[in-house]
């Protein structure tokens, strides 16, 4: 017994001298450390971002590597989970300070931790061979160019990964590292890359993982997952445009209310406010248009546009490929433009609409079919010009058109590109308002309708009727609609 009593007595006072140490520790803490918020804005602030899709690479891949830990994203079994984002959920929903559930930010997102050979050492693929001008795409496109046009999927995932400390949007999202904390899920791959540098066997057993509504995978080149999208088509699509002709996606894959839209990376370089106010005395240029004249599908208008508009004097078009020399050429141009015409490509979406956003040069928008990233947030009409391609196509139409803006007006634009080039330059760190702030800010806006779906499809018995997909279908065009 005495030494039982004396055990006891001696356990007592080694827990008194622990609580005592920690409380020590905790009060130098507290009174020896400035307030974090402040010293952290300033560290984030202080860093220049990178804009450079290769010089960003480069200073991403010579950081350490995380251990690759194979194929884990499995986590709970379906019903733990469940369970698991009731309890969260429902803390959220009727926490006190948290009167804005379920449209609260920052949103909590979960990326999934892949085997390195879909994200790292694709990346690193990509490094050692971009230098290979003679990588060509079958129409003589350099696959360099391509894979950073549509290179979000780096610029997004490198942000979410990165050390809270060096990301200026972490009001905006959140990395969780437990799927039942999390919003959505992101699946990092990088679908451009794979499908020009990767034996296609080696992708084909990643796009099996979700066919979640809540899961996010970058589909931003309209070639890619072509032969695997039925087996994600719930997903949230990061895609470069709807494409509603039918070319490039099947009926029922896309629609607004599911993906959403990203600008393609910008091929020119940032025209900022010192650059604007330098070549606002030299746009002598009309209309400037430099690039291919002969695409499929709805750009065939360009070859008919450049017939049109062949031989006018202060018009501008010029056949072109990517390349440096065509990126310096077409930088010239387009700072020397008032206006730039942007015509539906291959698919209705172009990525010179951004680099002439960036340029400062209006554009003038002929794609019938176009959707516009982020137009729940930006008033595109402020800053270019829409015509119809029946419009544009008839003799004289465009020229008497642009030639009747007023200076006022021209000025007027100019001066909110000057403001919206912001939101389609990609960074990092990625800055406020840039294109990877707004992607959440849009993803934010789809959560409820997410949750929305998802949970009418858990709850569904075998009688019910179809569940609704919202898909945004046009009618036939010998279809009868009725009024009632």
């Amino acid at each position: 017994m005495a030494v039982s009593r004396f055990s006891s007595r001696s356990r007592s006072r080694i827990f008194l001298l622990f609580i005592a140490a920690i409380s020590i520790v905790l009060i130098l803490f507290l009174f020896s450390s400035p307030p974090s918020s402040p010293e952290l804005s300033t560290a984030v602030s202080s860093r220049r971002p990178e804009t450079s899709f290769v010089t960003s690479l480069h200073n991403f891949l010579s950081r350490p590597i995380p251990p690759d830990r194979g194929e884990n994203g499995g986590g709970d079994a379906p019903s733990a989970l469940d369970d698991a984002v009731f309890l969260r959920e429902t803390d959220r929903m009727y926490r006190p300070q948290n009167p804005n559930y379920p449209l609260d930010l920052p949103i909590r997102v979960y990326v999934y931790d892949m085997p390195h050979k879909f994200t790292y050492e694709l990346l690193r693929l990509f490094a050692t061979t971009y230098r290979d001008t003679n990588n060509l795409t079958s129409n003589g496109s350099p696959v360099h160019r391509l894979i950073e046009q549509h290179s979000i999927d780096y610029w997004l995932w490198a942000d979410l990964i990165s050390p809270p400390s060096e990301r200026p949007l972490k009001n905006i999202v959140i990395r969780v590292e437990n799927q039942e904390d999390a919003d959505l899920f992101y699946i990092p791959f990088f679908t451009t890359i794979s499908f020009f540098l990767l034996e296609k066997q080696d992708c084909k057993s990643l796009y099996r993982r979700s066919e979640g509504r809540d899961h996010i995978i970058p589909v931003h080149h309209p070639w890619s997952f072509k032969s695997v999208r039925r087996y994600v088509k719930k997903a949230i699509w990061l895609l470069p445009d709807m494409d509603s002709t039918g070319n490039w996606y099947k009926p029922g894959q896309v629609y607004l209310e599911k993906d959403l839209i990203l600008p393609y990376v910008a091929n020119v370089d940032l025209c900022d406010a010192t650059c604007l106010s330098e070549t606002e005395s030299k746009r002598k240029t009309l209309l400037y248009f430099r690039g291919r004249l002969k695409r499929n599908a709805g750009g065939k208008i360009r070859s008919k546009l450049g017939s049109e508009l062949s031989g006018v004097e202060d018009v501008i078009i010029q056949e072109g490929t990517a390349g440096e020399r065509g990126k310096e050429a077409a930088q010239n141009g387009m700072r020397k433009s008032i206006f730039c015409l942007n015509p539906a490509g291959d698919t209705p979406s172009s990525a010179r609409l951004f680099d002439a956003i960036v340029s400062g040069c209006i554009p003038v928008i002929v794609s019938d079919e176009l959707e516009l990233p982020f137009e729940g947030i930006l008033d595109y009409r402020k800053i270019a010009l829409f015509v119809s391609s029946g419009d544009a196509l008839q003799p004289g139409w465009l020229l008497k058109f642009l030639r009747s803006v007023s200076r006022a007006e021209i000025k007027q634009m100019q001066a909110n590109l000057a403001k919206y080039a912001r939101h389609f330059v990609y960074s990092s760190p990625a800055q406020p308002l840039g294109p990877e702030d707004l992607t959440w800010r849009m993803m934010a806006g789809k959560v409820v309708n997410i949750k929305l779906h998802t949970r009418r499809s858990q709850r569904v018995v075998k009688e019910s009727r179809s569940i609704c997909t919202c898909d945004c279908r046009r009618p036939a065009a010998n279809a009868t609609v009725q009024v009632r």
